[in-house]
């Protein structure tokens, strides 16, 4: 069921951070190849075993997972099908868009054994729906079915049972077909600018346009434009 153990921790956080050092990479589509579930979360008969010693020198390694996929610098979308719950949910919710088939149950259970959300869920739920919606979820640990957490919000969209990942990898071909300039500079200032006031948001925005307006990738879009194709983008 695709629980988070020490050992797939370890290989989420290494293969985002191959992930977001490939400048190629323009779009990420985070999925599962088992059919029940997308991540059920923290795999708890590994925690049984572990000592209060061992689950603090586990917590980098969970930290550096989930960190991982929300520092990836280009857009990622979470195609969810089957069970995501904890640090399941908490995976897609770092990615940019969150696509679910309908059959898909989601939630962060966390409270019901007697930890909270660590993976970024108190954080990444509220600044998505809101905090009396994040806090009726969290607060009590329901498991909701994919099409009520659409209406939540938690779900950016529904598609039919087992076919979130089509869906999702077509979202991300769209994506990639723009500038990788530009959408990176896109995610960095809504990222950065979300937590910060306008006019300091207005500021990191007009940063990253700079980042945008002088470099080959513009030049290229305006280039392609003008010559009715299809843009080569340099990605530089």
């Amino acid at each position: 069921m695709n629980a988070v153990s020490t050992a797939m921790a370890e290989a989420i956080a290494a293969a985002t951070s191959a992930l977001a050092a490939d400048p190629s990479v323009r779009c990420v589509v985070l999925t599962s190849s088992h059919p029940k579930a997308f991540c059920v979360g923290a795999d708890l008969k590994e925690r049984n075993t572990m000592t209060d010693a061992d689950l603090m020198a586990q917590r980098p390694l969970a930290r550096a997972a989930y960190g991982g996929v929300l520092a990836l610098p280009m857009p990622a979308v979470a195609a969810v099908d089957g069970f995501a719950f904890g640090g399941g949910l908490e995976l897609a919710l770092s990615c940019d868009l969150l696509v679910a088939g309908d059959g898909a149950i989601v939630g962060l259970p966390e409270v019901s054994v007697g930890v909270i959300p660590g993976g970024g869920g108190t954080q990444l739920l509220a600044r998505r729906i809101g905090w009396s919606r994040a806090a009726r979820l969290i607060f009590t640990a329901v498991k909701l079915p994919a099409a009520e957490a659409a209406t939540f919000g938690v779900i950016d969209e529904l598609v039919p049972a087992g076919t979130a990942r089509e869906r999702a990898l077509a979202i991300a071909t769209q994506i990639a077909a723009n500038s990788p300039v530009g959408l990176r500079s896109a995610k960095r200032a809504m990222r950065l600018g979300l937590d910060v006031d306008l006019a300091s948001g207005l500021e990191i925005e007009d940063a990253c346009w700079r980042a945008t307006a002088f470099s080959g990738d513009r030049a290229e879009g305006v280039a392609a434009f003008a010559e009715k194709r299809a843009p080569r983008w340099p990605g530089r």
